[in-house]
C-alpha cells in the first residue's frame, strides 16, 4: 500500500486512497466527489478527529484553539494562509478546545493556540503561541 496515500474526504469523511506519484491536490473523493483538498483547514470535531488523526496518511496538523482566546483569534487567518502553501502534503485541521473538551484533555491541551502535528495517529511535534502563516508553514516543513 506504500504506492497510495490515504487521505480523509474533509467534507464526508470517507478515507481515499490517491496514488502517491499523482499529486492529491485535484483529487476528488470517491464518494461524494468533493475536492480532498481545498485550501482551507478541516474543522475537526469530537466525532471526526479520530478518523481524520487515524486514517490519514499525510502529515495533520492540528490548531488547538477557543473562541474566547485572543491570540487564537489572531492566528486564525495565518493558520489558513499557511493551509493554502502546505496542502496537499499536509493536512492542516482546527479543534475547538471548548466543543471537545475531552481531546483537549486527551492530549494535554493547556495552552492555546497549541498546534499538534500528527503523522500514523501519534504527536510528532508540538509548538505553543500564535504565529504568521510563513513561521507556521517553516515549522510544519522543518518537523514532517
Amino acid at each position: 500500500m506504500s504506492d497510495t496515500k490515504q487521505i480523509v474526504c474533509p467534507s464526508c469523511g470517507a478515507t481515499n486512497r490517491v496514488p502517491s506519484a499523482k499529486s492529491a491536490s485535484a483529487a476528488k473523493c470517491g464518494k461524494c466527489g468533493e475536492n480532498l483538498f481545498n485550501g482551507k483547514p478541516v474543522e475537526l470535531t469530537g466525532a471526526n478527529f479520530a478518523k481524520h488523526i487515524r486514517n490519514s496518511s499525510v502529515p495533520v496538523v492540528v490548531d488547538f484553539w477557543a473562541e474566547w482566546c485572543g491570540p487564537c483569534k489572531m492566528m486564525g487567518p495565518e493558520f489558513a494562509k499557511a493551509a493554502k502553501t502546505l496542502e496537499p502534503d499536509v493536512r492542516m485541521a482546527k479543534l475547538d478546545t471548548e466543543a471537545a473538551q475531552n481531546i483537549a484533555a486527551q492530549y494535554n491541551i493547556r495552552s492555546i493556540p497549541m498546534l499538534k502535528i500528527f503523522k500514523d495517529g501519534k504527536v510528532i511535534a508540538e509548538q505553543a503561541g500564535a504565529m504568521p502563516a510563513d513561521q507556521i508553514a517553516q515549522w510544519v516543513k522543518s518537523n514532517t
